[in-house]
């Protein structure tokens, strides 16, 4: 049998790793390289999970056990586009798997977006998780704060702003977050989502979780409680979404308690415009939604004002344009076919390069055409020339065999990615020329 197919994957949070264990188990021979910009690994594990969610942080165990195994390297302090480039790595390896994840937020297009105290969630989120790329400080004079999104994240966010700083004595928070949320003056968070119960994105473990807090009352308004056929049917489809909505519906009903901060959670209220003076937010305007019949939504011509002094945006993260692919910068994505990416005529990449995390089951060439015409939009940047793999072993790219490998079993931390989880693109071996899609979920 050949010489062993050399991977590279760029990203050592969770997608990646599982790349990695992906590849191993595919019965391919087959060593991997991988980059991380960031001193340790794990990326969103670690940077993007709220600090008192110790069950999630636990994946970082089974992380470690991949980092472990032979045949794999980890380089970290590695910046790709800066320190190693794309057709530096075709050189060196028969295939290169990009895992970057998503680290910034969406764009929220409504007036009042860039005032003084309105944030993107990934910015907070990455301040009380100490990423070392964020101010140490954070802004949180605000009494009255609202957060709009209605998915984990936004729960995240307004878990943390709502708790005592003492209650998360006991996690791994920073010093100077507990600091930061110790003199915060937050008396009242609202979370807002545009449509109703049924269609929130919570899932049950984490909405009970807002009620653990002794000093946290969540408060729902009854009015808020409706649904429609589309309602019920996904109700009645999804085991999570009747435990959602259950649990919605029992706090809707009881009286509201004594504890000393409260945290609101409104369904039926999309975000029209943040309201600002002086340069700083001073209120929110969300217009009233119904049901349509079939679990969407319409607006009602019913605005309301809020008083609130900041506002948190937690609609979604979005990927970042990676030097030398293709990208929509619509949609965050790079253009591919089951994981094999596309170059702007929807051929693919001859370098084998994937992105981690879709299928590879079935052949590259069953992309539907509504698929391709998207891939062919201006939108994306166009790809460099292709680079044949190498016929012979080479030593790693200069860059990263001058960088000592980082420890693969630094301090754990937990949190998300928004790259898929079904399996890699695996080259084909010399041998029997198959391909693999066996990654974990």
């Amino acid at each position: 049998m050949g010489r062993p197919l050399r991977v590279a994957v760029v990203g050592a949070g969770p997608a990646g790793i599982y790349t990695v264990d992906a590849l191993i188990k595919s019965g391919a021979e087959v060593s991997v390289d991988l980059f991380e910009r960031m001193p340790a690994p794990f990326g969103l594990i670690r940077y993007g999970v709220a600090p008192d969610h110790p069950r999630i942080k636990g994946i970082v165990d089974a992380l470690h056990r991949v980092l472990d195994k032979p045949g794999v390297r980890l380089f970290g302090n590695i910046d790709y586009g800066g320190d190693v480039k794309l057709d530096e790595l075709r050189q060196f390896y028969d295939a290169v798997v990009f895992a970057t994840g998503a680290v910034t937020d969406r764009p929220l297009d409504i007036p009042g977006v860039d005032l003084a105290g309105s944030h993107g969630a990934a910015d907070f989120v990455s301040w009380y998780d100490g990423h070392p790329d964020v101010a140490r400080s954070w802004p949180l004079t605000a009494r009255s704060v609202a957060v709009l999104g209605a998915g984990n994240v936004a729960l995240d966010v307004a878990r943390v702003l709502a708790k005592s700083a003492e209650e998360l004595l006991v996690t791994e928070i920073p010093d100077n977050v507990h600091a930061g949320l110790a003199a915060s003056a937050v008396t009242d968070v609202h979370v807002f989502g545009r449509r109703g119960p049924a269609q929130a994105r919570f899932t049950p473990l984490e909405l009970r979780e807002l009620d653990h807090s002794p000093t946290v009352e969540v408060i729902v308004d009854p009015e808020d409680i409706e649904f429609d056929e589309g309602s019920i049917a996904a109700i009645r489809a999804s085991k999570q979404v009747d435990m959602v909505v259950k649990t919605l519906q029992e706090w809707a009903i009881r009286d509201v308690g004594t504890r000393p901060r409260r945290l609101h959670l409104h369904f039926f209220h999309s975000p029209t415009a943040i309201l600002g003076a002086g340069g700083h937010v001073t209120g929110l305007r969300t217009e009233r939604t119904e049901l349509t019949g079939d679990g969407s939504v319409r607006g009602t011509g019913v605005f309301h004002d809020w008083d609130v002094q900041a506002v948190y945006r937690a609609v979604g993260y979005l990927s970042s344009h990676l030097a030398d692919l293709p990208f929509d910068h619509v949609s965050g994505t790079v253009p591919h076919a089951q994981g094999r990416v596309l170059d702007m005529d929807d051929a693919l990449v001859p370098a084998r390069t994937c992105r981690a995390g879709s299928s590879a089951a079935r052949s590259a060439s069953s992309a539907t055409p509504r698929a391709a015409r998207r891939r062919r939009s201006p939108r994306c940047s166009p790809t460099p020339p292709p680079c044949a793999p190498p016929s012979t072993p080479s030593p790693p790219p200069s860059s990263a065999s001058s960088t000592t490998a980082a420890s693969s079993s630094p301090p754990g931390r937990a949190g998300r990615t928004s790259t898929r989880t079904s399996g890699p693109w695996v080259p084909r071996t010399a041998a029997s020329g198959s391909r693999s899609s066996t990654a974990p979920r």
